[in-house]
């Protein structure tokens, strides 16, 4: 196959632009470095499968390929919060040229969507058939709102144009290649921690989420992409929920830190609680995670002490 992976140069795009190298396939990444790096894909390079370039999704993109993967969009609040007009243009008006050029060269095109579509959830764990408790103006709403409008316009040139479409929901995912400056709940937690920095949590720490490693996730993907049948959404993410306070006492003795917690003020619509129903994930695509949390952390912790010792 042909790919096209946006948003390529990123935490989740250069772990797929690998496997599918491995996998035997010609690899087009595509990503503007916003939040992207090229030290994530520049040992692909040399590959004779790859290529790289540099483009915005918000404008068109003129290609020959056989699938798309749809990554391109900053995923953690610090990132879609610094330009969130930018943020929703990237899920909107990114949606209808990927989709655009998907109509062109009849490609099948994955839509990494996120658990950020059901908001602050009041049905626990979340189910696909779940319309979600959304802000749509608040602080998150640029990301929130945009992936839900992004759904929205795949299932459109799905049934008005035939597409061949796939929705996936990503919960939260973490690894290696995790930028250390996004505010992700597990990268932040692991620099502090080695860091030996108080560990911030924001509210009480009682909040809930759920941690796939990236193996399991890259996995779930292209399985969804492979098959035939099914065209989503799916909830792709690990079915064991853990409070934020639990997560960082793992990393604080994982790391032998002497890192103390240290409490501040919840922003704005975060979430209390979040854990996916994967039933249909188990069902359609014979997955779920295999990775345990403290297996993931520990290659996730190995893969910043590295980073840290190179700055």
């Amino acid at each position: 196959m042909k790919v096209l992976i946006t948003g390529g140069a990123g935490f989740l795009g250069s772990h797929l632009c690998q496997e599918l190298l491995k996998n035997g396939h010609e690899v087009l990444c595509v990503d503007n470095y916003f939040t992207g790096n090229k030290r994530n894909i520049e040992h692909m390079f040399d590959h004779h499968y790859f290529e790289f370039i540099r483009h915005d999704i918000t404008f068109p993109l003129y290609v020959e390929v056989d699938w798309i993967f749809n990554l391109a969009c900053p995923a953690s609040p610090v990132h879609y919060q610094y330009d969130p007009v930018q943020t929703i243009k990237t899920s909107v008006h990114g949606a209808i040229n990927i989709l655009g050029l998907a109509k062109r060269t009849k490609a099948r095109v994955l839509q990494a969507s996120t658990s950020e579509i059901y908001g602050d959830p009041t049905v626990h764990p979340q189910t696909e058939d779940y319309w979600g408790n959304v802000n749509p103006i608040g602080i998150r709403s640029c990301y929130d709102e945009g992936k839900r409008a992004a759904e929205t316009l795949f299932f459109d040139y799905h049934r008005q144009h035939k597409l061949d479409i796939r929705v996936i929901r990503i919960f939260n995912t973490y690894g290696p290649k995790m930028a250390n400056d996004d505010g992700r709940v597990v990268s932040n937690f692991i620099i502090q921690a080695l860091q030996k920095k108080p560990i911030t949590i924001y509210g009480d720490g009682m909040q809930t989420r759920s941690f796939c490693y990236v193996d399991d996730m890259i996995n779930g993907i292209i399985k969804m992409m492979k098959q035939n049948e099914f065209i989503g959404p799916v909830n792709v993410g690990n079915p064991i929920e853990c409070t934020i306070v639990e997560l960082a006492e793992k990393i604080i003795s994982l790391t032998g830190s002497t890192s103390e917690l240290l409490f501040e003020s919840l922003p704005m619509d975060d979430p209390k609680r979040r854990l996916p129903n994967i039933s249909l994930a188990q069902e359609k695509l014979n997955w779920k995670p295999k990775i345990k949390l403290e297996n993931g952390l520990k290659k996730t912790i190995k893969y910043f002490e590295e980073i840290l010792h190179r700055e």
